[in-house]
């Protein structure tokens, strides 16, 4: 039984826009899988903070959860009703929200005593089709960044130079303040604001780069996308970012999984929904057809009497769950066609058919939707 979304929230149900988004921020930046890696409760706790403020953020959503619960929810994440909000889901509402700055902040480092400041992290969208989503894909993307400066070898620099020793921190990066009140003595250490924290002063800055040890560079990556990702998935590629300055550490490349909306088909968690519409000779008699899947054609039996409304299912025919061998399906949704425009002789014959009493629906008495069901669903 889901948890009450204000006590998943940690929030009163009075509480304001700005305490539920603050809410949800604190506990998607404590749970989220990137920092739990392997922890199936910490990504469970991520996508129930994530569904419970993708209903309270909305007024409208609000307003049904606050009056009726969880039961007037079923099936609000999908125009075709019945999937549950999972990861994938969790992940678009954490990117929606913007903490992914926050989450992929820059840093130092902080080596013998002088800071090495690291290179910030770089975020692109990778754009895939259906078909490469479901079997996986090797992409290879080239991407602006800073790249160490070939003149100085990242040193800052010019060639025969060496950096002098900064005289504010006397090399160590730090400078401590030393102040007395009435419970003693308190010290006060911060970075150097003259050197940064690197202890040391370029004296002759390279022509090429200014003193940095980087400049703007082009460069090609590899990345492997493993099958059953989805829109708001990322990767991170460690040290695939820019170059920090003066030889600091590089930051990641993050790759954004972007999904191109398919001409043909329509994703729900690892289903796909494929609409067919029949004739009604195909419906009333059955017909062998070929329709299209992820992988190619294939053949699928239409029953006599199919319903328009029908859902048939081909096992296996989706997109692969993330990391697992498991496979979603393909659903079918069958749609009967009627013609718009009818010649003469068609409607001499539909004439003739309306005659005959096995063609007349079923009156629309009680227990007819009782009855009938399972030509629908």
């Amino acid at each position: 039984m889901k948890r009450d979304y204000y006590e998943v929230l940690g929030i009163s149900r009075d509480a304001s826009e700005n305490e539920i988004k603050k809410a949800y921020r604190t506990l998607a930046m404590k749970y989220h899988p990137d920092r739990n890696p392997g922890d199936k409760t910490a990504e469970e706790n991520f996508k129930e903070a994530s569904e419970a403020y993708e209903i309270l953020k909305d007024p409208q959503k609000r307003r049904r959860y606050d009056q009726y619960g969880h039961n007037n929810l079923k099936g609000n994440y999908s125009d075709f009703g019945g999937f549950e909000f999972d990861l994938s889901d969790a992940l678009r509402t954490f990117m929606s929200e913007g903490i992914f700055g926050d989450f992929f902040s820059t840093s130092t480092q902080r080596r013998g005593g002088r800071v090495r400041q690291r290179g910030s992290d770089l975020q692109l969208k990778l754009r895939l089709t259906l078909e490469e989503i479901a079997s996986g894909v090797e992409k290879t993307i080239k991407l602006k960044r800073f790249v160490t400066c070939p003149e100085c070898a990242g040193n800052g620099g010019q060639k025969g130079s060496n950096p002098i020793t900064c005289p504010y921190c006397k090399g160590s990066g730090e400078i401590k303040n030393v102040s007395r009140s009435i419970f003693g003595q308190m010290i006060n250490v911060t970075t150097c604001s003259n050197c940064h924290g690197e202890g040391k002063i370029i004296s002759e800055p390279c022509n090429e780069c200014g003193g940095q040890g980087r400049i703007k560079g082009d460069n090609t990556i590899s990345v492997k996308i493993p099958p059953g990702v989805s829109s708001g998935n990322y990767i991170r590629l460690n040290g695939e970012g820019n170059v920090g300055p003066r030889k600091g550490p590089a930051g990641d490349a993050i790759v954004i999984i972007e999904e191109i909306e398919h001409d043909l088909f329509e994703r729900h968690g690892d289903d796909i929904l494929y609409h067919i519409y029949l004739s009604f000779s195909q419906a009333a008699l059955g017909a062998q057809l070929e329709i299209p899947t992820l992988n190619g054609k294939s053949k699928i039996t239409i029953a006599p009497g199919t319903q328009t409304g029908k859902i048939l299912r081909m096992k296996g025919k989706g997109i692969p769950h993330l990391n697992s061998h498991d496979k979603g399906d393909q659903l079918i949704h069958v749609i009967i066609w009627t013609p718009t425009k009818l010649s003469e002789q068609e409607k001499e014959l539909f004439n003739e058919l309306a005659k005959c009493e096995g063609i007349q629906p079923p009156s629309q008495e009680k227990g007819f939707f009782k009855k009938f069901k399972d030509a629908f669903f």
